[in-house]
């Protein structure tokens, strides 16, 4: 029984540092969605935590300069410049007017250091005038010549 008792503990040891490792990695790369007010509404803790935020970007804020672009993000009447020096190329969709998520931290300056951008356009998404949810549009090059 001292041999199966043993066995037993041992295994219990070697799960329980799996699943520590496993959750202190989770914690680590998780990241919570806020909103521009929710951020600020953080006040100092919002200060080098990781966090994603999310927004419009502003019609014209969108500068490159080299590996660097910077835009503002406004959410009804609050704003917040963003920085992003990443090394993964910015989204197709990544426009004026977009709907964007900046990963990153927020500097003392109030500039959010983002290290990675994720946009949509949601008029992509929706249905052509005329058609219904799911219907195609029809291919005027498969007629008859």
């Amino acid at each position: 029984m001292k041999k199966y008792g043993k066995f037993a503990a041992l295994i219990a040891v070697v799960i329980g540092t799996l699943v520590w490792l496993a959750t202190a990695e989770m914690k680590d790369s998780q990241t919570y969605y806020k909103t521009i007010p929710e951020l600020s509404q953080m006040g100092d803790r919002a200060y080098g935590a990781r966090v994603r935020v999310g927004g419009i970007v502003e019609a014209g804020s969108i500068k490159h300069d080299g590996n660097r672009t910077t835009f503002v993000l406004i959410q009804d009447t609050s704003r917040i410049p963003v920085a992003y020096a990443g090394s993964d190329p910015l989204p197709d969709t990544f426009k004026d007017g977009a709907e964007a998520l900046a990963d990153g931290k927020l500097g003392r300056d109030g500039t959010f250091q983002s290290t990675k951008i994720q946009a949509k356009c949601a008029s992509k998404y929706e249905a052509k005038p005329g058609l219904k949810p799911g219907e195609q549009v029809p291919n005027i090059n498969s007629g008859k010549s």
